[in-house]
């Protein structure tokens, strides 16, 4: 993901780190931020929330105020550090780590926006163990629009499954997570965009919960 950054892959909006569309495009962003601020009001004892994959923080500042504590996390440390400089809040926590090999942060609510797409198989299969400690998981994934075949395997980095037709779902083979429940909190299709972009609430079962 370094490269991405310093070859600036994901587009130049003339910032030092940028996201993408994907982080920035209103159209995308603003409902999903919408839905994921409804729910984390919901509580009346707010949340400690675990942003993994945060990115340049564009759509992640929005929420902080709604959660306890809010922990983001990054795999890219020049990022992390950029992160830091520019979004102070007492609630707010920046984290540099490998989520498919790091032990991830506590917290209550896990979110994963547009992350485990550019994820080879084999990592996601490392993450998906450890998102089971979270009582709740946001999960948003590009996805085809209509029927397609889950989960074929790429090389981690930029791109995503679109291309080939197919998306990660966490709950189809070979991933198969196991979870309560789960609830649609947001679709986007967003113009001249391909696919649909699916954000999913997942409710797992805690035996230990925080």
């Amino acid at each position: 993901m370094d490269q991405v950054y310093a070859n600036k892959l994901w587009g130049d909006d003339g910032s030092q780190f940028y996201s993408g569309d994907g982080s920035h495009y209103p159209e995308i962003t603003d409902p999903y931020i919408a839905a994921v601020t409804d729910f984390l009001k919901s509580f009346e004892d707010p949340l400690v929330v675990v942003d993994l994959g945060c990115g340049d923080f564009n759509v992640g500042r929005d929420l902080v105020k709604y959660s306890k504590k809010y922990i983001a996390v990054d795999i890219v440390n020049e990022l992390i550090d950029h992160n830091r400089e520019n979004f102070k809040s007492n609630q707010l926590e920046f984290q540099c780590l490998d989520i498919a090999v790091d032990q991830l942060p506590s917290g209550d609510c896990a979110i994963l926006r547009q992350v485990l797409q550019h994820l080879s198989n084999a990592e996601i299969q490392n993450i998906i163990p450890k998102l089971a400690d979270y009582k709740y998981v946001i999960l948003t994934e590009h996805l085809p629009d209509g029927d397609f075949l889950p989960n074929k395997d790429i090389i981690s980095g930029q791109g995503i499954r679109l291309k080939k037709h197919s998306g990660v779902d966490v709950t189809a083979k070979p991933f198969l997570m196991k979870v309560k429940s789960k609830q649609v909190l947001c679709s986007v299709k967003p113009r001249d965009y391909d696919g649909v972009i699916l954000t999913t609430l997942y409710f797992n079962e805690i035996k230990n919960p925080l």
